[in-house]
């Protein structure tokens, strides 16, 4: 589904990405784990052209990816930052409808009575203001507002980082529940065991390349590369 040959990234003058390859397989969770600077961010970031591409190549669905950000968007692809970058100045209504007006199309898989079936607590506070939120709600709202791009790959960075366990358990069932339901992720996590219980399928990201690949219960069972490249 998504494929990187090769490519190389940073910011400015400062590389980070050093000739890194993945494939993302369409249906299949993919788990990017790495130390806090290995590149994982970068990568996101690259993908979804908020980053330049400086050599290789992405190629989505068979073409390759767009270079403008809001061009991959429409393409099929949904962002959560690490930020979460909701409006703070718009209420959680105003957020979720500025996109759904934007990209549901005719018949959407994704409507706001669904999100708002998967996060109901959105529901209680769609008159509220962004800045209102809590950390947990603020998250709800992301992944809500992504589904309703209506996406083939949903990407998250880091969707569990700051919030309370109550919380990334309930961010972990609901995407436990769209993995389910066929959509295709991939995740940028520190917190290990929430990855590896939700990914079917793991790379390792240390400076700036993949150092290793391969599936959920083997990077579980690997306590070399843990310690080696995950610090665990």
């Amino acid at each position: 589904m998504l494929e990187l040959n090769a490519i190389s990234s940073g910011y400015g003058e400062t590389q980070v990405l050093y000739g890194l390859s993945l494939v993302a397989q369409p249906g299949r969770v993919l788990a990017i784990l790495g130390r806090n600077g290995a590149g994982k961010s970068t990568t996101l970031k690259t993908i979804m052209g908020l980053l330049p591409l400086k050599s290789g190549d992405i190629v989505f669905d068979g073409n390759p990816i767009a270079t403008r950000a809001f061009d991959v968007a429409r393409s099929g692809i949904a962002y959560v930052p690490e930020t979460r970058d909701i409006f703070p100045s718009l209420s959680v209504r105003e957020n979720l409808e500025i996109v759904a007006k934007r990209f549901g199309g005719p018949r959407p898989d994704w409507t706001m009575d669904r999100v708002l079936e998967l996060f109901p607590r959105l529901g209680e506070r769609l008159d509220n203001g962004g800045t209102q939120l809590s950390g947990g709600e603020q998250q709800m709202l992301a992944i809500a507002r992504a589904l309703l791009m209506n996406p083939r790959l949903l990407i998250l960075d880091e969707p569990t980082e700051g919030l309370a366990p109550i919380i990334v358990k309930l961010i972990h069932d609901k995407l436990q529940e769209l993995k389910r339901d066929g959509l295709s992720m991939i995740i940028v996590e520190q917190n290990f065991g929430f990855a590896t219980a939700l990914a079917d399928d793991v790379a390792v990201v240390g400076k700036g390349q993949v150092v290793w690949t391969g599936s959920a219960a083997e990077i579980r069972a690997d306590e070399d590369a843990q310690h080696t490249w995950l610090g665990v």
